[in-house]
């Protein structure tokens, strides 16, 4: 196991949210890998805390399916397999599909401004083959979609999935074909969403990720 940083016990959030949120990206950032054992007392002395928050930690990362527990042995980072990559994106193209939907329908000015200015920032990094603000763009392209459905449930469900495959979307946008075709997607979703174009920006939305699952077969990605 990776020494993780000890946690700022002055921050604002309750002790639980914080380890919570540390214990999660490190494990989408490859720092606690998958299938490693989650160990509640080398993590609460690595992070300078209690076993108890470790122990809600883990419980709501097996909820998002990043942990599993198996009995008698203990708390696992989450392996997952091709079929698992598959069957999450099957969900999301229909989750992405109604998001796309509601966010056109509940569409304000100012929400369409900042979609666009994401849509821009995406599209430069890109054209500068910036992996990590590809990333982080396309996050925040699709989160914002997500916020302006103002449905927190569906927002809930969409990003604990979209955290399910976090690890593999590196392989996707680093394939520059790849991420150029994600550019004149994000584009045909804003312009729909944009137009108030329901059906429109429903399809288009879920056929982003359909494109991403088709990448995904074509290349034969082995996950283990």
């Amino acid at each position: 196991m990776n020494n993780l940083p000890k946690i700022n016990l002055d921050n604002y959030k309750p002790l639980r949210d914080i380890v919570f949120e540390n214990l999660r990206t490190a494990i989408l950032d490859g720092d606690l890998k998958a299938g490693e054992r989650l160990m509640e007392v080398q993590l609460a002395e690595q992070l300078g805390v209690s076993r108890t928050p470790i122990r809600e930690a883990i419980r709501k990362l097996e909820l998002e399916g990043l942990v599993v527990m198996l009995p008698r042995k203990g708390a696992y980072v989450a392996n997952m397999s091709f079929k698992d990559l598959i069957d999450v994106l099957e969900i999301r193209a229909s989750l992405e599909g109604l998001a796309g939907s509601l966010a056109a329908q509940r569409k304000r000015d100012e929400n369409i401004e900042e979609l666009e200015k994401l849509a821009r920032e995406f599209e430069q990094c890109v054209r500068k083959a910036d992996i990590e603000g590809v990333l982080k763009k396309d996050v925040e392209f699709h989160e914002k979609i997500f916020l302006m459905t103002n449905n927190k449930k569906l927002y809930q469900l969409i990003t604990s999935l979209w955290e399910q495959v976090h690890r593999f979307r590196v392989t996707y946008v680093s394939d520059y074909e790849a991420s150029l075709s994600l550019v004149e997607e994000h584009n045909r979703i804003l312009q729909s969403i944009k137009n108030g174009e329901s059906e429109v920006a429903k399809r288009y939305a879920m056929e982003h990720i359909e494109i991403a699952e088709r990448f995904f077969r074509e290349n034969t990605i082995n996950i283990k």
